[in-house]
């Protein structure tokens, strides 16, 4: 068996086979056994009519696609494993130039394979790194959030509802005297002015006393989402249970001690601070990457087969399965929904799919163009990496780990490798965020003065050309 291989594109090459007679007329034998029961042959019990005679009745090439399947995958094997081809669709059978019994079996096929890329500037890219500046009032917002979850109830006593209570209270709706669905509740506890009830509910509550009764009159939005209350006047008969009111604790030492490992509130709130410091400059760092490892992407060029697409789509869509089943729908409910197909779903990616692909195989042309290699210790960072994501013990997880899976997380270090390497030589101008914000709203103004001198000059009476207009003097 030889074989022949010849690159026709970036992305596909041609693979020419000659696979010896005897091996060819063996792999007959093979079809014939096969076909022999599906083929009634007169004087003959089914699968018992001898070979010559099948092939007078039919010709021997209706043992041919069968004898061919027995070789053809060995062969294939063969070629892509000793050149190293890395495919990427099933391979197509070009011509076939020589075939029969007797005869050296003589083919050719094509295979897409993964493309050459064409490399544009990966290094010493300009690039802008926005860092947010924390502010005091966001510090502020992190401890109310402490302060929200260390907050108790207390029990209000002698006095009516007021604005900001929290009400204990049943109560049952009904349109023109007939209860409707969900209308009726007991024991509810709703904040009074926190606007989840309908528009007029919790004014109308506003100076009832515990152990009191009041129907309350109010009209359903007209954009309702039960559409049969839609725009209707209800009444409500609620009574009021009990009035409690939100207690938060003292932003002081002893809170700071209750809500973190620090014994005062100036450490606390320092060590607030420096965590929301470290946050924006995370955010940035990988807003930065990404920036830049999309530049590299941009830059670069090659022509990515269809089937690479398709298949970065199936995995698409399976991660968004994962995302319905984890909020607890169904995909099927998701596409009736959204009234898509699943052919529409994958167009909706598509673009992505392509950007994602194509964005890998630069990566990886950069791996080989630069010769990235990746200590054990790389590997070992990558394991525990990915062991403390999962929330499982490193030694343990590594245990656990297949050899492919292995291969993956090696891979994973080496793209970091390259990631770092992009980074490293980038040319990069570190601004405060606001900058970049200043700068769209600029942006922004200039297009809107633009498009409203467009609209303006659309309304003006069209000119007529000189041209024109002499001809209509000479006519008058």
């Amino acid at each position: 068996m030889g074989y022949t291989v010849e690159k026709i594109s970036g992305n596909q090459v041609k693979i020419t086979f000659e696979i010896a007679a005897d091996k060819f007329d063996a792999a007959m034998q093979k079809a014939y056994l096969k076909v022999r029961g599906q083929v009634n042959v007169q004087g003959f019990r089914k699968g018992k009519a001898p070979r010559k005679l099948i092939e007078s009745m039919y010709g021997e090439a209706i043992f041919y696609d069968d004898a061919f399947d027995v070789v053809f995958p060995e062969a294939y094997e063969a070629a892509v494993t000793g050149e190293n081809i890395q495919v990427v669709d099933r391979p197509e059978v070009d011509t076939v130039d020589q075939i029969g019994s007797g005869k050296d079996l003589k083919f050719s096929v094509k295979v897409f394979v993964k493309p050459d890329v064409e490399l544009g500037q990966y290094k010493e890219i300009s690039a802008t790194k926005y860092v947010h500046t924390v502010t005091e009032e966001e510090v502020s917002a992190r401890i109310d959030q402490d302060a929200e979850k260390a907050t108790t109830m207390e029990d209000v006593e002698g006095r009516a509802l007021e604005n900001g209570d929290i009400a204990t209270l049943d109560y049952a709706g009904s349109v023109d005297g007939v209860a409707f669905a969900g209308g009726t509740a007991e024991n509810q506890t709703l904040e009074i002015g926190s606007g989840h009830f309908i528009p007029g509910f919790e004014e109308q509550m506003v100076g009832m006393n515990v152990g009191e009764e009041k129907d309350l009159t109010v009209t359903f939005p007209t954009e309702y989402h039960a559409q049969d209350l839609a725009g209707k006047e209800a009444v409500f008969h609620v009574k009021l249970h009990g009035i409690q009111v939100k207690v938060k604790p003292e932003l002081n030492d002893d809170f700071a001690a209750d809500v973190s490992e620090f014994d005062t509130f100036d450490a606390y709130k320092a060590d607030i601070e420096k965590q929301l410091k470290e946050r924006a400059e995370k955010n940035a760092d990988v807003e930065l990457e990404n920036t830049l490892v999309q530049s590299a992407t941009d830059a670069a060029d090659c022509d990515i087969p269809n089937q690479m697409i398709e298949d970065e789509l199936d995995i698409m869509v399976r991660e968004l399965q994962m995302r319905m089943m984890y909020q607890g729908i169904r995909y099927e409910d998701y596409l009736k929904f959204t009234g898509q197909t699943e052919e529409q779903v994958r167009e909706m990616y598509r673009v992505e799919a392509q950007n994602r692909v194509k964005m890998q195989l630069v990566l990886d042309a950069i791996a080989k163009a630069e010769n990235v290699e990746v200590s054990e210790e790389d590997v070992e960072n990558a394991v525990k990496e990915e062991a403390e994501r999962a929330g499982r013990d490193v030694e343990d997880f590594k245990k656990s780990l297949s050899e492919r899976q292995m291969e993956y997380l090696k891979g994973n270090a080496v793209i970091r490798k390259v990631v770092d390497l992009i980074v490293a030589t980038a040319k990069v101008e570190v601004k405060d965020e606001a900058e970049r914000l200043t700068a769209s709203d600029a942006a922004k103004a200039v297009e809107e003065v633009v498009e409203a001198a467009e609209t303006e000059e659309k309304k003006k009476p069209r000119k007529r050309t000189t041209k024109k207009a002499a001809e209509e003097k000479t006519e008058e």
